[in-house]
């Protein structure tokens, strides 16, 4: 299923239960043609079975909010054979507005107005012979209720199913999914009119592996449809809006070759990708790639080509920006753009394009310590991105007046480089973990180069988990995590927005509007750095059998740093992020 958003606007939270994730592959680049769509990075999130032998589950409590969690068997897994049926549930939810005006009244005596729901649901059914069928379902929901940003909401529910065919006397595996999903979100700012954005719909496919001694064949189809209804006003209180249906059709291929001493790893693959509502098709090589240079150190790489027609609806020049809206590629685009050397270039199509480079090498310092070092460079031949410079309709009256006045969108290419070092320890009960990454975000959008807002220069993290005890019954954690400011335009004024409600014949003499604000384009400033330690301390009862009983004690934010969440442009008063947050948790497993 496609999750449109999985983070909750707190931060601190995923739609998805830990307990219930099997693997998370996160692929930052250079992924193989089994993914389409996309033109920068996969997240691929796979669920596990229920318990197949007994009926289990898992309780837990905290200031933040609750969780529980059932599974167990509908058919019972009997010794000898694989037949089975299981299913798990998990549901949780913040009371945080509420248990927030008595813990953490420090922060705002109204309390933290940050509350969602999640429930998801899985199905199990398994063969004799390995194949298998999952069926699933969710609904995760968010709600913000601030005064400074009035009001936000989003919901996003679906289900669907994926199956395994394993035939029997034959080295080919037949896997597949269909599912639908929806997404919805509103936004109502202070002194401003609402935002909204809507998506849903479906994807399908089937995909085909065939094993030959070392070497696999992947190859499969897929269907995406969805339909987006989208409704924005940009800074100077032009709407965008736009209702669109559309349907992609893709396929791959992808062969992946292990040389007899297995010092290679080569993929090659090939995807096509057809944009139905747009007419469009893009062809899309790609290569991935291993070599053991020495059998403590290897190189690694990537490249490929790579197209998406779904949009995020949200402006790159806002520092801070809880609206996430979709849209799919736009007909309402410049026929021309200036190119950063000043040419005037046409826009042969509606697609946003982007290739990828990607070399690294992976070492085995010591005894259980990895190093990772890679490069990378994602070159973003053309991109779509809201006009905030929209400042007329595109009416037959506006005919003569630029498109960069005019037009909803606009044509943007840009670059994203820079250098990932991961360094890993891992030995009995202590694990260390490590990454830091230097990173170049640029844009050009025919006028200027610009720094989006996620251009954060320097990033690391650091992170520690230690068992310790007679019985390994304690463990602690530490994340300690520093950034580099992000960018922003500063305030170049004030002003008085007349909204002109009753047209000409407002009184614009006589009528009080709104204070707003317009940017200094001259130049661009950086936010302060970031950095915060989070800590946890669990102890680990064992009652029965198989139950047993975790209490937690820790702390978000332990020194209290003042980290900007955002500045407040007409009160101009600066809004940190939140402040020191001890918690403490109680979770029964059984």
């Amino acid at each position: 299923m496609v999750i449109y958003n999985p983070f909750h606007s707190i931060g601190l939270f995923s739609v998805f239960d830990a307990d219930i994730i099997r693997n998370a592959d996160v692929y930052s680049g250079g992924f193989g043609a089994e993914y389409g769509g996309r033109i920068s990075s996969i997240m691929d999130i796979t669920t596990r079975d229920g318990n197949k032998k007994r009926v289990g589950g898992k309780l837990a409590v905290s200031p933040f909010g609750a969780k529980v969690l059932a599974e167990g068997p509908l058919k019972k897994l009997k010794e000898g054979s694989n037949n089975s049926i299981s299913f798990i549930l998990s549901a949780k939810t913040s009371y945080l507005p509420t248990t927030s005006k008595a813990l953490y009244s420090y922060i705002d005596k109204d309390g933290l107005p940050f509350s969602f729901n999640d429930y998801y649901g899985k199905i199990s059914f398994n063969s004799n012979n390995g194949s298998k069928l999952n069926i699933f379902g969710f609904n995760f929901n968010d709600r913000v209720n601030y005064k400074a940003l009035q009001e936000m909401k989003w919901d996003s529910y679906g289900g669907g199913g994926n199956f395994l065919l394993v035939p029997q006397n034959s080295p080919i595996l037949v896997s597949g999914n269909f599912a639908y999903s929806q997404y919805g979100i509103k936004l109502k700012p202070e002194g401003e009119k609402e935002k909204t954005s809507k998506i849903k719909g479906f994807n399908m496919g089937v995909n085909f592996t065939y094993f030959m001694s070392r070497n696999e064949l992947n190859y499969g189809i897929d269907i995406n449809g969805f339909t987006t209804d989208f409704d924005f006003y940009n800074s100077l209180n032009r709407r965008i809006s736009q209702k669109e249906n559309t349907t992609e059709i893709g396929g791959y291929v992808k062969y992946k070759f292990v040389s007899k001493r297995k010092k290679l790893l080569l993929e090659p693959s090939f995807r096509i990708q057809y944009y139905a509502s747009l007419k469009n098709a893009s062809p899309e090589p790609r290569l991935g790639l291993k070599y053991n240079i020495t059998p403590r150190i290897r190189f690694k790489g990537a490249a490929g080509m790579y197209s998406q027609n779904l949009i995020a609806a949200n402006s790159d020049r806002d520092v801070v920006n809880l609206f996430y809206g979709f849209l799919s590629g736009p007909d309402n685009l410049p026929e021309k753009y200036t190119a950063q050397d000043g040419s005037i270039k046409d826009v042969k199509h509606k697609l946003q394009k982007a290739n990828h480079y990607i070399a690294g090498l992976e070492f085995d310092l010591f005894k259980h310590w990895e190093l990772n070092i890679e490069a990378y460079l994602k070159d973003f031949k053309q991109l779509t991105n809201l006009n905030t410079n929209k400042i007329y309709e595109d009416s037959p009256d506006n005919s003569a007046r630029p498109d960069l006045f005019k037009k909803d969108f606009i044509i943007e290419t840009g670059k994203a480089q820079g250098v990932d070092v991961v360094l890993k320890y891992d030995r009995k009960r202590l694990y260390l973990w490590f990454v830091y990454s230097l990173t170049y975000v640029t844009r050009w959008d025919g006028i200027q180069e610009y720094a989006p807002v996620f251009d954060r220069r320097h990033n690391a993290n650091f992170v520690a988990s230690y068992t310790f005890g007679k019985n390994l019954n304690w463990e602690f954690d530490v994340r300690w995590n520093i950034g580099s400011g992000f960018p922003f335009k500063p305030t170049g004024g004030f002003y008085e927005d007349l909204n002109f409600q009753d047209g000409i014949t407002t009184d614009y003499t006589g009528t009080n509007g709104e204070l707003n604000y317009y940017f200094d384009n001259s130049e661009v400033k950086r936010l302060p750095w970031y950095h915060r330690l989070d800590i946890n301390i669990k102890r680990t009862f064992l009652l029965f059998e198989n139950t047993k009983l975790e209490t937690a004690i820790g702390a978000t934010n332990v020194y209290n740093r003042e980290n900007i969440f955002y500045f407040d442009r007409v009160q101009y008063k600066r809004v940190n992020q939140l402040p020191l947050l001890p918690t403490a948790s109680i979770i029964m497993t059984f």
